[in-house]
């Protein structure tokens, strides 16, 4: 309480500050269009700590300000998140969530709705650093164990026009498995029929209420890793009716103006009515704002991109400023190097295929697992979608180690036999080439995975399933460079989240239980130590340039998923290697690559030549 009201008394402060400075020629005002009497609804999704406005990125400082934008040209607003906000770097991690719940609430957030990753530090955490907000955290489908909502289950805004706004809350049910089940004993997550009863009950007691509007804010997604479960936002509309605007999160989908569902489009489904589906993808590089006009009883969609938008609420970007600079004198000290960019991408990438940062943080958990343990462990795995960033080419600093792995995971050592490791293969890839994080990354193993053969569900894990047939698609298991033993008992590393049954990994649960132990070490920890006492604080091209060929992945139609080595580029006027690497690839990031694939032609990657032809490595 005494920290909320030092922030108070901050933002008051710094408000009276910036209304006495004057407004520099070139900050336009933004053009909100004709919104007089009307509702605006900005909505934010899976923020993941990206608070600090920068290159791509609108801050929740552009956030507050939009919000602000927007009443001044006299439109009653909401301000509504669909979660996953209080994890992903450490400008958040570094509390538990709790500053990224303090910055949204000086931006005036009206409401928001857990994400799997809010449950990344426990439910008590959850609840601790909610408290204090003065805004409400909306669920409806998470239940304690005796049946109760945990969580406030909707809330009615009523706007200074008199419109009544009703506004529920659901999180996904994969939290169970997403988030550390160790951390989720007695918290039962509505699903399936259940979860449309309980959205439609949300409904009709809005309805009851008089609500003129009724907005179902949801952190479940579109991912069709998870179809098969049919928890995503677009099964729940099609079971459920009434809902007007589904603001939805987790699967990080931009939709540029959103997605109208119709019982037309589904008939196999019960709606008979539209709704709309809103994401605003992931990281505030893009603001959601959906326009209601009462009269016309119309919803009108739009995204605001951080390119388009360069507002700042200055009293709560200087708080975050102060609190983001803090962070980095605290961990922003160089300690080592690395000669080529690791990719920490999501897809390609650690959730899709094998990758160099893969290699290198499984080398790292294999290593300080010995070390620690002074005993002989085979083999490391761990779950690609809990690496989170990549590190790019230069300067490592332990921001750079949080940044990668965030949650806070330790390494965890277990015995398991070779069909254990082998079932746990085959349930973490059972989507693939499709983009799951239980994706393994791993050390000391190697296998090949056959897309073209189907995954056969078995016995339900939760939310995923056990492959029915092990051995279909995974295929030539190595450990330590023999054939997989399915009888032999193994020695394995991993995270202390796939340890106790995190995303697929239900065969390492029992082992675990019966045979396995916590180390106490970080992962980031072990990437730190690993660098400096096996790579000399220096990440080399040659160990580290490619992945290590540790799987083999044929395609669906029986080829080898490989792609071409390299493409040719031609250098444009304005062209830089960050330009070309952003055009490519998405992502800056991955210069260094483009420049030492051209050393042989480059002198200078500062000065790059127009017209010159680049090889540009595989996307």
């Amino acid at each position: 309480m005494k920290r909320k009201k030092l922030l108070s008394l901050l933002l008051s402060i710094l408000m009276i500050w910036t209304m006495a400075m004057p407004v520099m020629a070139d900050e336009a005002p933004f053009a909100v269009g004709d919104v007089a009497g009307k509702l605006v609804i900005i909505h934010t999704n899976d923020t993941h700590g990206r608070d600090a406005a920068g290159d791509g990125i609108l801050g929740t400082a552009g956030i507050s300000q939009l919000k602000k934008d927007y009443e001044a040209a006299g439109a009653d607003t909401l301000l509504l998140s669909a979660g996953d906000a209080c994890q992903g770097t450490a400008l958040v991690n570094q509390s538990k969530g709790a500053d990224a719940i303090q910055f949204m609430d000086a931006a005036g957030y009206d409401a928001m709705c857990p994400g799997n990753h809010e449950f990344d530090w426990g439910l008590d955490n959850l609840l601790s650093i909610t408290r204090g907000a003065s805004f409400p955290v909306l669920a409806a489908n998470i239940l304690d164990q005796n049946g109760s909502p945990i969580f406030k289950e909707r809330q009615v805004f009523t706007t200074n026009s008199g419109l009544k706004v009703g506004v529920f809350g659901l999180d996904t049910p994969e939290t169970a498995t997403k988030a550390n089940p160790e951390k989720m004993k007695g918290i039962t997550f509505l699903q399936g029929q259940e979860l449309y009863d309980c959205a439609q009950k949300q409904v009709d007691a809005l309805k009851a209420e008089g609500c003129d509007l009724i907005i179902a804010l949801g952190h479940l997604g579109l991912d069709e890793e998870t179809a098969a479960t049919a928890n995503r936002s677009v099964d729940l509309v099609n079971h459920v009716t009434g809902i007007d605007l589904f603001i939805d999160g987790h699967s990080h989908t931009v939709m540029e103006n959103g997605k109208p569902v119709k019982a037309d489009s589904y008939p196999s489904y019960q709606n008979n009515s539209s709704t709309l589906i809103v994401s605003t993808g992931s990281y505030l590089s893009n603001a959601g704002v959906v326009t209601y006009d009462p009269a016309a009883k119309t919803l009108t969609p739009q995204l605001i991109s951080a390119s388009s938008y360069k507002g700042k609420d200055s009293a709560v970007d200087a708080v975050i400023n102060a609190k983001n600079d803090e962070i980095n004198k605290k961990l922003g000290q160089v300690f080592a190097k690395t000669e080529v960019t690791l990719n920490g991408e999501r897809d390609p990438g650690n959730r899709t295929q094998e990758t160099n940062l893969g290699n290198f943080a499984t080398d790292a958990i294999l290593w300080s697992a010995r070390q620690s343990t002074g005993k002989h462990v085979d083999a490391a795995i761990t779950n690609g979608g809990g690496i989170r960033e990549t590190i790019p080419a230069g300067d490592i600093t332990m921001l750079d180690m949080k940044t990668v792995f965030p949650f806070g995971n330790t390494i965890a050592v277990m015995d398991i036999s070779g069909q254990g490791i082998l079932e746990a293969l085959e349930a973490a890839t059972y989507c693939t080439p499709t983009a799951v994080g239980a994706f393994p990354q791993v050390s000391g193993i190697s296998f090949t995975l056959d897309t073209s053969m189907q995954y056969k569900n078995g016995e339900p894990y939760a939310t995923y399933f056990k492959c029915a047939n092990p051995g279909t698609r995974v295929k030539d298991v190595t450990i330590g460079g023999a054939p997989l033993d399915l009888n032999k008992t193994y020695t394995i590393a991993t995270n202390d989240f796939t340890a106790v049954g995190g995303d697929t990994y239900y065969p390492f649960k029992e082992a675990y239980k019966a045979t396995g132990f916590d180390t106490g070490v970080a992962l980031e920890d072990a990437l730190s130590d690993y660098t400096a006492s096996v790579l000399n604080n220096v990440i080399t091209l040659a160990d580290y340039g490619e992945p290590k060929g540790r799987i083999n992945i044929i395609a669906s139609n029986g080829t080898v998923a490989d792609s071409p080595l390299s493409t040719a580029y031609i250098v444009l006027p304005g062209d830089s290697l960050w330009k070309i690497s952003h055009k490519t690839y998405g992502t800056g990031l991955r210069w260094n690559e483009i420049y030492n694939l051209n050393k042989n032609k480059i002198a200078n990657p500062s000065l790059i030549q127009i017209g010159l032809e680049l090889e540009l490595p595989a996307a």
